[in-house]
């Protein structure tokens, strides 16, 4: 069974920036001229970030440019956005976001079967080191599968 997932924005940042515990999916409260804007395909989620007040989760940041051929119904780009999680997936990240170095992120954005979902993560701040690492072992794989590559045409 194939999902029509149609992604509108990804935060390629997201995981150089941070190791990536854990991965949710959230829906989102989203204004009529949100949504069109959206099918354009047009946002931007990568100085966006997720925080939970009073039991509730919020995305902040998140460009979603207003709607060209909207009038006086649309929307501030910008603005603070609910989502929508169980109660369970709420608690758990309330708890893990109070213990120190761990913070929400937006991943990516995407309409699954219609409805405008946002992908978001548990995750913890890398180091300096941590990202040249990650780096390093990206360019060992490239390496070795460029290897293995040029070895079969021989």
């Amino acid at each position: 069974m194939t999902d029509d997932i149609k992604v509108v924005a990804t935060n390629r940042s997201a995981r150089h920036d941070f190791f990536i515990d854990d991965v949710f999916e959230a829906g989102m409260v989203l204004q009529g001229t949100e949504v069109k804007s959206l099918r354009e395909g047009r946002a931007t989620i990568g100085d966006g970030y997720i925080h939970i007040e009073n039991g509730e989760a919020w995305a902040e940041n998140l460009h979603i440019p207003e709607y060209l051929n909207g009038t006086w119904t649309n929307h501030a780009p910008r603005r603070k956005r609910k989502l929508l999680l169980n109660g369970s997936e709420l608690d758990e990240l309330a708890i893990k976001t109070r213990e120190r170095g761990f913070t929400i992120v937006p991943l990516r954005l995407y309409f699954l079967k219609g409805r405008a979902k946002l992908e978001i993560g548990l995750a913890r701040g890398k180091h300096l080191y941590d990202k040249r690492q990650a780096l390093k072992d990206k360019q060992d794989a490239r390496e070795a599968q460029r290897a293995m590559s040029t070895r079969g045409r021989e």
